[in-house]
């Protein structure tokens, strides 16, 4: 499989916000009861006003008193529309928090999925703006949105037939403001789509450069750079409040129109209503509830427009968590998964081929590291070490060939074949950066085996030197800011150690390491039945191992000793370790 960038969300498309309502099935129930509220919210209000006005028009022309049942409808509509708006914010706000939850644990499950090639090159602070900012944008969808456009669309069909059968045409002076209130948002939704990925792709880059800013503070202030680091927060501020200003401006003009719509339509219904009493088509007392029910159905509308105008503008957001939820995974589950057998695993990769969507970095390449053994894999600089690393703990696929694992007895396993549980339980792959995250010393090394009891964990601990940096209930700092990168590699180590795999991959992992600490490392990482693979350029690492195969050009083009390979002056190995 070739890695390709992740999809840009820069021009979302019309079904960004579409493909979001499938979140809505799991909460089928808790949907209906908040269409329910928001459809019993608006017709008691519309019910009121026509009622109220027919009241008052009865007491103006007839000179009557309103009867008792009258009033007792018009407190039970306004007890009704009470406890009907405060229902529907209940419920669509309840609804829309569950969804946002369950979205953040799905966008989640696809960074990890898509990872590394998803996160790969991206500012970790633009992957916190898909995962929490742009799931919290949301919210006025799932709240505000679907919801009241059901209900607005219900109750004006309900009053649009009324006002058929009492005076047609007072609903042919409606009908042209609700079609122009319903056309409107969909007249300037790519306008608005532009302007909400404005806002969202400023708010991510803000994002980014503030997470960049406090990761980096002492080497901005040794620098002496805070003051531009500064400057340029405060430009990207700006750039954040221009495109916010731009969508509050649109926003304001919209309003402006869907006011301008609903005063014509006022005065055209006033006309018509008149009209209509003055050639006998409509009774005096009955005009006002005309009136009033033709302009009460115009507000559910003009509601429904005004959600829909600033849900468009929403879709820049749902485009980007839309992408993290459908993320392809690179290392797809198996369909039929195979057990792994018991005892020391060898590792194997067979005519891989493998790029990351440009020139190949692998090509044809050969290597196995039977059970037991360690193998030291040199190379120059971007010679393809790192990528054979991810492809032996299967972060990737390789485009062709094969990544096994390979038993002492029984036939090759290929890491395709097994589950992520069983793979992660076999195979270790510790990095040259160390993430860390705040908590104590023992919390971050129960990552690997979170059931290690703690004679285990005390041992591991020691024999990497860990119980040297601190308690193992010292609590450390975010990403082990407090922590030297020597500290960092011997706590990276003895959490892969923790977790007994029987395959161990190693790059780059001691560089930050002295060589005394360096030996001291390998002699705690010494397993005759785990078998190691260490990405190195140190000699004394190198010269450790069992066995050293040169990288060049994506391929393995030296294998042997540390002993036989430096015995020939024009070796490759003597070439990778000059060109490092």
């Amino acid at each position: 499989m070739t890695a390709t960038p992740p999809p840009s969300a820069a021009a979302p498309d019309r079904g960004a916000l579409r493909a979001l309502l499938p979140a809505l099935a799991a909460h089928r129930l808790m949907t209906a009861r908040t269409c329910a509220a928001a459809l019993l919210e608006q017709g008691s209000l519309v019910a009121l006003a026509a009622l109220a006005a027919h009241t008052v028009g009865t007491a103006v022309i007839e000179h009557r008193a309103p009867a008792a049942g009258t009033v007792a409808a018009l407190t039970a509509l306004v007890v009704l529309r009470t406890l009907m708006t405060w229902r529907e914010m209940d419920l669509s706000h309840d609804l829309a928090y569950r969804v946002l939850a369950a979205l953040r644990v799905r966008v989640f499950d696809g960074l990890a999925r898509s990872a590394p090639a998803r996160v790969a090159g991206r500012r970790s602070g633009d992957l916190a703006a898909t995962a929490l900012a742009d799931v919290e944008a949301l919210e006025f969808f799932y709240a505000h949105t679907t919801a009241q456009i059901l209900a607005a669309g219900t109750v004006f069909t309900g009053g649009a037939t009324v006002l058929a059968l009492a005076e047609p045409w007072l609903l042919a002076a409606v009908l042209p403001a609700a079609a122009l209130l319903t056309a409107a948002p969909f007249a300037q939704a790519r306008r608005r789509a532009v302007r909400g990925a404005r806002t969202r792709d400023a708010l991510a880059a803000l994002s980014a450069d503030t997470v960049e800013t406090v990761d980096g503070l002492r080497e901005l202030l040794a620098f002496g750079a805070l003051g531009a680091r500064r400057r340029r927060l405060a430009a990207a501020g700006r750039t954040v409040g221009d495109a916010q200003r731009a969508e509050a401006t649109a926003e304001a003009v919209a309003a402006a129109f869907r006011d301008l719509v609903i005063v014509a339509a006022v005065l055209g219904v006033v006309a018509t209503a008149a009209h209509s009493v003055t050639s006998g088509r409509l009774h005096g007392a009955w005009a006002p509830a005309a009136m009033a029910l033709a302009l009460a159905v115009l507000g559910p509308v003009a509601e429904a427009a005004r959600a829909l105008s600033q849900a468009v503008s929403l879709r820049a957001a749902a485009a980007r968590v839309g992408a993290a939820v459908t993320a392809p995974a690179l290392a797809p589950p198996p369909a039929d998964p195979r057990p792994l057998p018991p005892g020391p695993l060898g590792i194997r990769l067979r005519g891989v081929r493998f790029d990351y969507g440009g020139a190949t970095v692998l090509d044809g390449l050969d290597l196995t590291v039977p059970a037991g053994q360690t193998l030291a894999l040199v190379g120059a600089s971007g010679a393809g070490k790192s990528t054979c690393a991810h492809l032996m703990a299967r972060f990737w696929d390789p485009a062709d060939g094969t990544a096994q694992l390979l038993p002492a007895d029984g036939d090759p396993v290929d890491l395709r074949d097994l589950d992520d549980t069983a793979l992660r339980r076999a195979v270790a792959l510790v990095g040259q950066e160390t993430p860390l995250f705040h908590g104590t010393l023992a919390e971050n090394l129960r990552l690997a085996a979170p059931d290690a009891d703690d004679a285990l964990l005390a041992e591991t601990a020691r024999r990497c030197g860990v119980d040297r940096i601190a308690p193992l209930d010292t609590v450390i700092g975010e990403r082990g800011a407090t922590l030297s990168g020597g500290q960092r590699a011997r706590i990276a180590l003895a959490r892969a150690l923790l977790a007994r795999p029987r395959v161990l991959i190693l790059d780059e992992s001691t560089a930050h390491l002295d060589n005394s600490s360096d030996a001291e490392l390998a002699a705690a990482l010494h397993d005759p039945d785990r078998t190691t693979v260490v990405i190195a350029h140190r000699r004394t690492t190198i010269r450790r191992a069992d066995r050293v195969a040169v990288l060049e050009a994506g391929r393995v083009t030296e294998q042997g000793t540390w002993e036989e390979l430096t015995a020939r002056p024009d070796s490759a190995l003597h070439r990778s370790l000059t060109r490092r």
